[in-house]
Formats: C-alpha cells, structure tokens, sequence
C-alpha cells in the first residue's frame, strides 16, 4: 500500500479514487493541490462536497458508474470550496480492486496547466534566442567602442589645449556609458553561487529596500505560507530580481495612485512542469499591485528587452530578472488587468524536504 501511494503521489496529474457510493478512498498529491484541499479532510467525504457547483462533476462520475464505462469530459468548470474556479479535463474509469474498496478512478487535469507548460517553453526558447542575438550585437557593438575611447585617450594626450579635453572626456563618458548599457543588456553572466536559504528572508530584505526606498509611501501586505522549506539559491541574484519586479511595480502605481499597495504571497505547488521538467515541489511567489495596469499590446513583451511603458523606463529590469529565475531553473509570469498586475515567480525547491 505505500508504494502505491508512492506511485500516486508521483503522478502529476490530480488522482482522486471512489467507492460505490462516491465516497472518497484515496486522493494523491497533485489532487489535493489541485482541489486545494487535504486528505485528512477528504477522505470518507461524498465527492459532491468537493465541488460547490457539482452537477457537472457528479454527472461525469454517475455516467461511468452506472456504464461500468470509462467516461470522459472536457474542459468542465469546477467552482473548489475554497471559491477559487478552475477549468479541467475529466477522465473518470469505473475498476475493482482486489478487496472491492473502490469503484472509481478519477483523473483530474487542469486545462490552464497544460497552457502553462506551452507558455513556460515558449517564453524559454524566445529567451534563449534573444539572449544570444544580443550576445552577438554586443561583441559587435563593444569592439569598435573600445577602440573609440582608445582613440580618445590617445587624442587627450596630444591636445595642445588642456581646455579641449572637455570634448575628448565626452566621448570617453559616452563610451563607457554605451558599454555598460551593452552589459545591463547581456543580464547576469556568473555562475549561480548556490547556498541554502528561506526565501521568505530574501523577500522580506526586499520589501525594507522598497519602503525605504519609497519614503514609506508603499503598503506592503503579506501573506506568506510559513511551511516552504529552504532550497539552494542564489541570494544576490534572487534579491536583484524580486528588486527589479517591485521597483517597476512602485515605478508603474506610485505616480497614478494616492498609495501603492504591493501584496507578497508564497505558496507551495506540488508536481508543477517548468518547461519539459516536472519538479515534485515548486515555490511560487506573487507579486501583486494595484497600479493601472500593463498595456494589452505591451503584455506579450513585457519581458523583451529595451520594451517599456514609461517614458524614462530602460525596459532591462525584467528582462534581467526572468533570466535569473531562468537561471534558477523556474519561469516568470505576468498577467494585468486595470488595479491588478501580478507577477509570478516559479522556483524549484527540488531538496530532500520536498
């Protein structure tokens, strides 16, 4: 029985097993979270009490039960007793074990999930192109700026007029100015320097920068789940990209509110795909404000670099910080409505506590 349940709980998609009487026997892993629900609380309960609009739901169930037929439906809307709405693919397969305990095995898989694993590859790949196209324009951009500052050096020296040096130490700021653009543009290029950390203390030593930083004019709220275990991750780069999305959500709401008001949430999420990698636990973090909300027409490349909405914006914050959540294994998301911008950070906690 362990190893079974060993086996269920390694299965990505949501497995939920009934008896005759569609009562519940057994949910695994991604069932719960994909329910938001527990075992403990589940268990022995009527699958109706599961759902709070289950006509749907009990209907699929009912149709294979009384068939002895496997039945599928697709794309049902679920409405959880936690009030959250969720659109999934239902498999439901009338079996018999061999002490008769259950009749049903039910096979949930959520519809956004699957979209999320496309999204997540796509956004990957159009990452990695843009990194190396940018790679390329900045070995061409940087050699022929180190020979005109060279140059410049070169021609202060010569000068018979100390006075004309302003004009050479224009083209040497400007030089430098366009090389350290060039960097900024190619994102973090060290190794991850990788050590065990709580990731509640990086969010937290971002959340004083951004009060501090913002004269106390920002309401930071919250809402953190105190179970997340520590992983391996890279501080300073960690900080740098929380740093990044707070500071352009403080940028983006401040000016068009009387306050701007950033929630902070950690959740944990089981058997969760990045990319083609399923990872057994994720730790996802929410950054929500209340500004005025992204461009539709800006939203699909809002993680391009040099793309920005504001007028004094250098649209290299989160380019950079998707590819340190990049670098971390995870993926970074966005989705904006007028007075909710949401960015979402997907991490790997891939350690012995998971």
């Amino acid at each position: 029985m362990k190893q079974l349940r060993g086996l269920l709980d390694s299965i990505s998609t949501g497995i939920v097993a009934l008896d005759a009487n569609l009562r519940i026997v057994a949910v695994n892993a991604a069932g719960q979270a994909l329910l938001e629900t527990s075992e403990a609380r589940c268990i022995g309960q009527h699958a109706g009490n599961l759902i709070l609009r289950s006509a749907d739901w009990l209907e699929s169930l009912q149709h294979a039960l009384a068939n002895n037929m496997p039945h599928a439906s697709r794309g049902v809307s679920l409405l959880l007793v936690s009030g959250q709405d969720i659109r999934v693919d239902i498999i439901t397969t009338p079996v018999l074990d061999g002490d008769g305990a259950f009749k049903l095995v039910v096979e949930l898989t959520a519809v956004e999930r699957l979209l999320n694993i496309s999204r997540h590859e796509n956004a990957q790949h159009a990452q990695e192109t843009s990194r190396a196209l940018i790679r390329g324009l900045a070995h061409e951009i940087k050699n022929p700026l180190g020979g005109v500052r060279g140059a410049a050096q070169l021609l202060a020296k010569e000068l018979p007029n100390a006075a004309l040096a302003e004009y050479t130490d224009v083209i040497i700021r400007e030089a430098d100015r366009l090389r350290d653009l060039v960097d900024r543009l190619l994102g973090p290029n060290r190794q991850l320097a990788t050590e065990l950390l709580n990731i509640h203390e990086i969010i937290e030593h971002v959340r004083n920068l951004i009060t501090a930083e913002s004269g106390n004019r920002v309401i930071v709220k919250r809402d953190y789940d105190p179970s997340l275990p520590e992983f391996h991750c890279d501080r300073a780069q960690l900080i740098q990209a929380v740093l990044n999305i707070m500071r352009n959500a403080l940028q983006a709401a401040a000016p068009a509110l009387d306050h701007c008001e950033i929630i902070l949430r950690s959740r944990s999420q089981r058997q969760f795909t990045i990319g083609a990698t399923l990872h057994r636990l994720v730790c996802r973090i929410d950054i929500i404000d209340n500004g005025p909300g992204i461009p539709a027409d800006l939203i699909p490349a809002v993680f391009t670099p040099m793309v920005t909405g504001r007028a004094d914006g250098t649209g290299l914050g989160l380019s950079i910080a998707q590819s340190i959540i990049y670098l971390h294994g995870g993926a970074l998301e966005c989705d904006s409505r007028p007075g909710e911008t949401r960015f979402t950070l997907y991490l790997p906690m891939d350690t012995h506590d998971a």
